[in-house]
């Protein structure tokens, strides 16, 4: 329906890894999050658990176990969650936003041991993304978080909203970063 691209899609079908949705308030995040938990939803059994401020899309369980939990009604910080939810042995984590060191620190740590999570940061493109996460860490860490991010991002979707030419709405504009490796 929101006619996503292909390479978009095969995002999700990645085992494990971080992939990040990014652009200014507004610009679709959530939606295009919540077309690809559905999707996974849909076709495979895997455990997933949702940090969200607030839940802005219920998922019922269909083939996967949906846990979600909401900032402020269910726990104190992205933070807390996210270190909850690592026992609690998920598949996938959605973390609705990536706001500080701490929780794109464990974020990342989640990627890197066997999860695939998804996550939002208020960026405007892909390569401003990569500079973002780099740059929240301490300068003597950098190279370190350099290391982690080559081998564990998947991806980064920057996108916004135009008007629709042809009809009411708005349409998304996407770019889609996907990380290769050698």
């Amino acid at each position: 329906e929101l006619g996503l691209p292909e390479s978009l899609m095969n995002m999700i079908e990645v085992p494990r890894g971080l992939v990040l949705v990014t652009g200014p308030t507004g610009s679709g995040k959530s939606t295009t999050l919540a077309a690809l938990l559905h999707t996974i939803n849909c076709e495979r059994k895997e455990h997933i658990i949702t940090i969200e401020d607030p839940i802005e899309f219920v998922h019922e369980n269909r083939m996967c176990l949906v846990n979600q939990r909401e900032v402020s009604s269910h726990t104190k910080s992205f933070a807390n969650a996210l270190k909850a939810a690592l026992r609690e042995d998920p598949d996938i984590i959605l973390v609705g936003e990536m706001r500080d060191l701490e929780t794109i620190h464990l974020a990342m740590t989640a990627a890197e041991t066997g999860h695939l999570v998804f996550g939002t940061l208020h960026t405007n493109n892909a390569a401003k993304t990569v500079d973002r996460i780099i740059d929240v860490f301490p300068e003597g860490q950098q190279a370190q978080v350099r290391v982690v991010l080559a081998e564990s991002l998947r991806g980064v979707i920057a996108q916004t909203l135009f008007p629709r030419a042809d009809k009411p709405g708005r349409v998304a504009a996407i770019e889609v970063l996907v990380n290769t490796h050698a």
